[in-house]
C-alpha cells in the first residue's frame, strides 16, 4: 500500500507551485531571482462595491436620470470621473468617489466595483522562478533543509533562528522571550501558555517553531501577525527526534516559515526551508512511496505518537494486536530499543 510521506531533510531540491487561490496578475518571470517576502503574483480576493443613486445626486425622476449617465458597464472609471450628467442651470454632476469598474447601471443607479488592495502571495522562501502558471503564480526552485509539519497559521515570514528549546521535550513560556529574540525566528517546544504567543506579536518575532501546542490557543494563534508552525500537532507533543536535531543544528541560520494550513488533496503544508548550497545536483524527494523494511518512519497516533523508528517488516496479512484489533500492520524497532506492533495506518515513512 502507497504509504503518506513527511519530509525532514538536510539537503534536498524543492521546488513548489505558488499559486494564488482565484486568478489574478503574475509579477514575476522566468530566471528571476526571488526573496521569501517578494510578491510573486496579486489577485483581487475580496471586491468592494459602491452604489451610486444617480437620481437623487441630480434631483432627477430615475428614468430621467438614466439619460444623463456618462458610463457603461464594463468601464474602467478613474477617482473623480464624470458618472452622469452635467444637469441644470447648476451643472450638477456626480462623480466617482474612486476608481474602479462600474458593473450596472440603470434605474437611476450605478454599482462601481472599487479597487481594494489585492491579496499579495509571497515567493515564501529565497529561490529561482522556474516556470509560470498563468494567471496563478510560479514554480520556484531552491536548494536547503526541508522540514515539514502539521498545522500552520496561514502567514509567511523569514529570518534567523533562535534555539530556545533546550530539548525536544521542552516547554516555551512567555518569561523565556526576551528583546534578544526580535527580528527573528524561535524554536520552542510545547507551548500552552498564550502569553506566549502574545509576548511574540510584540516583541515582534518573524516566525515561531513549535513541537505541539494546547488546542486552546488555536484562535490566539491564528490572530498572531507572524508564522507559526506546529512539526507535530495540537496536544502535549515531544517534537520528534529528526526534526530536532536538523533545526537545532542551523541555528543562526537564516529559515523561511511558510505556515500554510495543510491541505492533504491540495498542494499546501506547513514548511521551514532552509537555504543551503549543494555541490551537487539534487532531485526533489518522492511524494509516495510503499512501506518497506529498512525505512525510518514515524508514528502519528498515541501511545507512541511522534517517536521515530525503524520498520523491521510488515506483517503477512491481518495482524491481530493486543487491544484485539486485527489490521495491516508493521514490526517497529524505536529508538528505545523497543519493537511493537504498529497499524500501517498509523504509520508515515520520513526521507
Amino acid at each position: 500500500m502507497l504509504a503518506p510521506i513527511t519530509h525532514i531533510l538536510p539537503i534536498t531540491a524543492i521546488q513548489r507551485e505558488r499559486l494564488l487561490p482565484v486568478p489574478g496578475r503574475v509579477l514575476v518571470r522566468r530566471g528571476q531571482k526571488v526573496n521569501p517576502l517578494d510578491v510573486i503574483a496579486e489577485a483581487n480576493l475580496t471586491p468592494e462595491h459602491l452604489l451610486l443613486d444617480i437620481a437623487r445626486g441630480l434631483g432627477l425622476p430615475a428614468e430621467k436620470a438614466d439619460r444623463f449617465v456618462q458610463c457603461k458597464e464594463g468601464e474602467q472609471l478613474s477617482e473623480g470621473d464624470i458618472v452622469a450628467g452635467p444637469v441644470g442651470i447648476a451643472r450638477r454632476v456626480v462623480r466617482a468617489p474612486r476608481a474602479g469598474k462600474v458593473v450596472l447601471a440603470g434605474s437611476g443607479q450605478v454599482l462601481l466595483q472599487v479597487e481594494s488592495r489585492p491579496f499579495e502571495l509571497k515567493a515564501g522562501f529565497s529561490g529561482s522562478v522556474i516556470d509560470l502558471i498563468e494567471d496563478r503564480g510560479a514554480l520556484i526552485e531552491t536548494t536547503g533543509a526541508l522540514i515539514q509539519g502539521v498545522w500552520g497559521n496561514g502567514r509567511v515570514d523569514y529570518g534567523l533562528l533562535n534555539v530556545i528549546a533546550r530539548s525536544a521535550e521542552d516547554h516555551l513560556t512567555a518569561d523565556r522571550l526576551d528583546i534578544s529574540f526580535r527580528g527573528s525566528v524561535v524554536l520552542g517546544g510545547y507551548c500552552g501558555d498564550g502569553d506566549a504567543i502574545v509576548a511574540g506579536g510584540e516583541l515582534p518575532l518573524r516566525g515561531m517553531i513549535l513541537a505541539s501546542m494546547d488546542a486552546t490557543l488555536i484562535p490566539i494563534a491564528l490572530k498572531a501577525n507572524y508564522p507559526i508552525i506546529l512539526t507535530e500537532g495540537l496536544g502535549k507533543i515531544a517534537m520528534n527526534s529528526a526534526a530536532y536535531k536538523l533545526l537545532s543544528t542551523n541555528a543562526r541560520r537564516e529559515v523561511s516559515v511558510i505556515a500554510e494550513p495543510w491541505e492533504r488533496y491540495g498542494m499546501t503544508r506547513p514548511e521551514i526551508v532552509i537555504p543551503l548550497p549543494a555541490s551537487a545536483a539534487l532531485q526533489p524527494p518522492a511524494e509516495a512511496d510503499s512501506f518497506k523494511p529498512g525505512q525510518q518512519v514515524r508514528i502519528v497516533r498515541a501511545p507512541y505518537k511522534s517517536q521515530i523508528g525503524t520498520l523491521l517488516g510488515v506483517y503477512p496479512g491481518i495482524a491481530v494486536l493486543p487491544n484485539g484489533l486485527r489490521t495491516y500492520a508493521a514490526e517497529i524497532r524505536l529508538e528505545s530499543g523497543e519493537t511493537p506492533l504498529i497499524p500501517l495506518a498509523n504509520l508515515e515513512i520520513l526521507k
